[in-house]
């Protein structure tokens, strides 16, 4: 009997137990990755960042339908100017007997630099109590501007502030290194107070354990208070005792933590609610474009015409993904209407290997172009859609090897380019900027910069341009125009090949109602969920 047959038994058994049931005053979500602070400066991973945003509010906040930014502690945000002082260092010839040296005189000089005004709402309050300050706010910024600290944003914030400093009681003065058309989206970050550390958004931490979250209302909180007073997070990491948690009524609340195979069979259970929704998360095939074979654009083509990526869809999502022409879904307002859908198309792909002079060496024989090494995670589902990848591209005369790691030390070579085909899940695509992070050729990761994004060590002095512009143009309809032009060179030089937009998907105790996805999947839903007696 396969794992997916057992756990479907598992499953069965359970919904025909004698249910459990979860407080009505709690709602009980379960995850398959421990939390291990709602501090946003030392958030680890996504859990981490998705559980400061419920403790936390920030000075903007996306989770709106098209990711657009909405000003969420802020009432207003100003553009206005600000003198930074830098050091200016001249050389200047000092004659020493017959003898010239040169010594360097540094003077300080003042420099403007473009900067915003932000002020506050007055009636933000911290789970204390206390207010929510322009003074908290700087506190939180410049903390992670800090060069001794440990923060994972500290780089980003870096490359994008110079400092952030009080004005007034209500009013924070952000002065930028450059004119920053992602401001609205780089300020959705928790603010911390001060003194406390705590957060100012709907709910409180209670507890925090290797075990589990619990959070409270937030009793000061500024906006609507949530239906549902209690949350507690389960850390589960285990797949089927997940399923059988929610099956057997001892949770509420699953949320893209369900491998997306049982999905169907879950759903016929009788105290289950299946929703899903189109997310921001891609799932990408990398290629390392330095390697002899994949540097050929042409070969990275064959491939991506190779992959059938509709019939993986179909029978491995249920139809739950949507297919991806680039990092940005269809749902944001960045995204170029007009970007080609590549089909699979075998002859074509044939007709490229043979041009890039891969021809196949026997015709229909057994024996291939040439061959790949497919890394992968260790993760089952993720295998094997990683062998239906390396089937189909046998269909061209591409022999593909699939291997799987633990993810510490598949992450680590794909970081390296010890790799030849990968593949990977993107993080939350909220904003444009991301092909910058995943494109520019300052993103190459090496010694100097290991964490670049540009893992497929793509260079293209056409889309630096581009992305470049695209960080400082504010206006919205011009960004917009830029960053068409930016998927389209993308689309076209294929450095990686988008497969997929899977969709969000939650599954509910069926006396949860009111719980709405966000396409970042986010738990801001859990604000407006409520349990209905009576409803199994």
């Amino acid at each position: 009997m396969s794992r997916v047959q057992i756990i479907t038994a598992l499953i069965v058994a359970a919904a025909c137990s004698r249910p459990r049931r979860t407080p009505d005053d709690k709602i009980v979500v379960v995850i398959e990755a421990a939390m291990t602070t709602a501090d946003p400066r030392f958030a680890i991973n996504n859990h981490d960042s998705k559980l400061a945003r419920l403790v936390g509010a920030g000075i903007t906040a996306v989770d709106t339908p098209t990711l657009v930014p909405r000003l969420d502690l802020a009432t207003k945000m100003e553009p206005t100017q600000a003198v930074i002082y830098l050091p200016f260092v001249t050389p200047v010839p000092v004659k020493i007997g017959d003898a010239v040296a040169v010594t360097r005189w540094v003077t300080v000089v003042p420099v403007p630099q473009p900067a915003w005004d932000i002020t506050l709402r007055d009636d933000a309050k911290f789970s204390d109590g206390s207010p929510v300050l322009a003074d908290d706010v700087a506190f939180t910024y410049n903390s992670v501007l800090d060069p001794k600290t440990s923060s994972l944003h500290s780089k980003a914030f870096a490359e994008r502030f110079w400092s952030v400093t009080p004005m007034g009681p209500l009013t924070a003065r952000f002065v930028l290194k450059q004119p920053l058309a992602t401001l609205m989206s780089d300020l959705d970050f928790g603010i911390v107070s001060r003194k406390t550390s705590l957060g100012a958004g709907p709910y409180v931490l209670r507890e925090l354990d290797t075990q589990h979250a619990l959070l409270g209302p937030n009793p000061y909180y500024f906006g609507k208070r949530p239906l549902t007073p209690f949350v507690e997070f389960k850390f589960v990491r285990d797949s089927a005792a997940r399923l059988l948690m929610l099956v057997g009524g001892s949770a509420d609340l699953l949320q893209n933590s369900v491998r997306l195979d049982l999905v169907d069979e879950i759903e016929t259970r009788p105290r289950v609610r299946l929703d899903s929704a189109p997310s921001v998360i891609l799932t990408y095939l990398m290629m390392n474009n330095d390697d002899p074979l994949l540097r050929d654009r042409r070969v990275r083509e064959a491939i991506a015409l190779t992959v059938d990526r509709r019939a993986i869809v179909d029978a491995k999502f249920g139809g739950r993904a949507r297919l991806a022409n680039g990092l940005l879904p269809a749902l944001h307002w960045a995204y170029a209407k007009d970007l080609q859908s590549r089909e699979r198309d075998v002859t074509r792909a044939k007709q490229l290997l043979d041009e890039a002079g891969f021809k196949d060496p026997d015709g229909e024989g057994p024996r291939p172009r040439f061959s790949l090494t497919y890394k992968t995670s260790s993760d089952a589902f993720r295998m094997s859609i990683a062998r239906i990848i390396a089937a189909q591209l046998g269909d061209v005369g591409i022999a593909v090897e699939v291997r799987s790691f633990e993810f510490a030390t598949f992450f680590a070579d794909v970081k390296k380019g010890v790799y030849q085909l990968a593949s990977m899940q993107s993080a939350e695509l909220n904003e444009p900027d991301y092909y910058y992070f995943y494109f520019h050729s300052s993103r190459v990761p090496d010694k100097t910069n290991p964490d670049g994004g540009n893992r497929w060590r793509y260079r293209s002095a056409e889309l630096d341009r581009l992305v470049e512009r695209g960080r400082t143009e504010i206006d919205l309809e011009k960004r917009k125009a830029i960053y068409h032009d930016a998927q389209h060179v993308v689309w076209r030089d294929l450095p990686i090949i988008p497969l997929w937009h899977e969709d969000n998907v939650v599954l509910t105790n069926v006396e949860l109602e009111g719980y709405a996805l966000t396409p970042n999947a986010r738990y801001i839903g859990l604000l407006n969920a409520v349990k209905v007696s009576g409803a199994r």
